[in-house]
């Protein structure tokens, strides 16, 4: 059966080989058989340039690439993590980049709104002020010239920094806020959302304007990998190992 599927927050690192290792798998093999596959952002733990020379970066991209040149389109859309992902990268792997934050498909006659789900957590707001400074073009430029290493240690402690307001906020606040959600439903006129970000995989089932809609979460990848598989069937969810 024909079918697209979706991942997000898969968080490759050097530290979880065995998430590198289910994600490689995938790619070689269920992902062959795919119409398309879209990664929904946060690939990586973090990204700091298409440069980097990373063991992980090297074998990822090698994958992806093996899968573009099979005939499967593979698409991009990038996440708080992996905002970095550039040209480069595109180049390097035959995936399609997709720009901005929000990107309407047609999948199966169905319309749907796909984006990595951290703009709807407007309730975080200084998350919020952070992810303007980080999508600035200016501050990537200059984040970018600096020599791997300096980025590296950044990338580390913007990592703690993420670990430490995590733990010090209230669940809800870092969740989507429904004003948000329905304001993307309302913006494009569809009546079903595909994101990440959260790590709440669920369905929400909700009413926009008199419309019923529905929000699927994908989720994020922690003792195991985990798909969304989209068909003319409909949406199902399939663990990956």
């Amino acid at each position: 059966m024909s079918a697209t599927l979706f991942v997000s927050d898969l968080h490759l690192q050097e530290s979880r080989p065995d998430l590198t290792d289910i994600f490689l798998r995938f790619t070689r093999t269920t992902a062959r058989a795919a119409d398309a596959v879209y990664i929904l952002g946060d690939l990586f733990e973090s990204w700091i340039g298409d440069d980097d020379d990373g063991a992980l970066g090297l074998d990822v991209r090698r994958a992806l690439r093996e899968l573009s040149d099979s005939g499967v389109p593979c698409r991009f859309m990038a996440g708080n993590r992996d905002f970095l992902v550039g040209a480069g990268f595109a180049e390097a792997t035959g995936a399609e980049l997709l720009p901005g934050d929000e990107r309407v498909v047609d999948l199966y006659g169905t319309p749907t709104l796909l984006l990595h789900g951290d703009t709807l957590c407007v309730d975080d707001a200084a998350y919020q002020k952070i992810r303007v400074q980080l999508r600035d073009p200016q501050w990537q430029a200059t984040f970018l010239a600096q020599p791997l290493a300096a980025r590296r240690a950044f990338a580390e402690a913007a990592r703690a920094q993420s670990r430490a307001h995590t733990s010090n906020m209230a669940g809800d606040i870092m969740d989507v806020t429904a004003e948000a959600v329905a304001a993307a439903f309302r913006a494009h006129g569809v009546a079903r959302m595909i994101h990440g970000h959260t790590h709440r995989p669920a369905l929400h089932e909700l009413v926009v304007d008199g419309r019923c809609c529905e929000r699927w979460v994908i989720a994020d990848w922690r003792e195991h990998g985990e798909m969304l598989v989209v068909s003319e069937d409909g949406i199902r969810r399939e663990a990956l190992r």
